[in-house]
């Protein structure tokens, strides 16, 4: 069984490596959506895989080093693409919620990446 907590933060890029006429070469800025997917049983007794709140207090950290940040100037995020913020996210994540099955982060309303690791 899978369940999610979804999360939303606001940055601004740009990226420096597609040709200078392209739109997204020019600094702008999304509200990002984060959907953390975590997978297990649920616990016998409580019923739960997993409490929210701690899903929440593992997340916020990292999502703090993102809401309202330039990407770029974060170390590992020079070319911050929909893909490389989603191999940032997980391998700031993993870490600390082993449980976590995949990623799902929504650049715009209508495009986004999801993300298991690989």
């Amino acid at each position: 069984m899978e369940i999610y907590k979804e999360f939303s933060f606001d940055s601004a890029h740009f990226l420096p490596n597609v040709p200078e006429e392209h739109k997204c070469r020019q600094l702008h800025g999304h509200t990002y959506t984060l959907r953390v997917y975590i997978k297990g049983t649920p616990d016998k007794e409580i019923g739960w895989i997993m409490d929210f709140k701690e899903i929440k207090n593992i997340i916020s950290p990292v999502i703090d080093q993102l809401d309202h940040k330039l990407l770029n100037d974060i170390e590992g995020l020079e070319n911050p693409t929909a893909e490389n913020i989603s191999v940032w996210l997980w391998n700031h994540i993993k870490s600390t919620l082993p449980a976590l099955n995949r990623i799902e982060l929504k650049e715009t309303a209508t495009t986004g990446v999801i993300y298991n690791g690989q």
